[in-house]
């Protein structure tokens, strides 16, 4: 037969010192996963602009390669044979033959991960470097229109 209490059970200190413990650990790891998430979301951008400068350029060497292309998509003054919108790379570009085939560079515009929304800026070969507007002539890059600044705290996106 035993004598006394039984000692089974927490007591008050053990319960506490653990959830402090805890509260710790949860304070440490939230700005972690925000920073986690924010990388994820910039690595997304950077593989949006790599696919859609590919794609206009992939565009401009086609304007060299079919000849059909200058003449019956781009504009006169259109001399570098970028696209003029942003749109001609998922919609595609009669390359002038007699079968009308038509070449397509994305199959979709990419959504920017910094604005949620499939809207681009875009720089034309012919815009003063750090030029706010495009002159509209041709797409020669683009860029995000996010004002954040990226986690090296430096950058905006809109420079990348």
């Amino acid at each position: 037969m035993r004598k006394g209490r039984s000692m089974a059970g927490v007591s008050l200190v053990e319960l506490v010192s653990v959830t402090a413990i805890v509260l710790v650990l949860a304070a440490v790891t939230i700005p972690v996963g925000q920073t986690m998430y924010q990388r994820q979301k910039e690595i997304e951008l950077r593989q949006a602009l790599r696919t859609m400068r590919e794609a206009i350029d992939r565009f401009q060497q086609d304007v060299e390669t079919f000849p059909g292309i200058r003449q019956n998509v781009l504009n006169t003054v259109n001399e570098d044979g970028y696209p003029e919108e942003l749109e001609w790379l998922y919609e595609g570009v009669d390359i002038g033959d007699a079968a009308g085939t038509r070449i397509k560079y994305l199959r979709r515009l990419p959504i920017d991960p910094m604005t949620g929304k499939r809207e681009w800026g875009t720089r034309s070969s012919r815009d003063q470097p750090g030029s706010l507007f495009s002159d509209g002539v041709n797409i020669f890059d683009v860029y995000s229109l996010s004002e954040a600044t990226s986690l090296d705290g430096e950058t905006k996106y809109a420079e990348w």
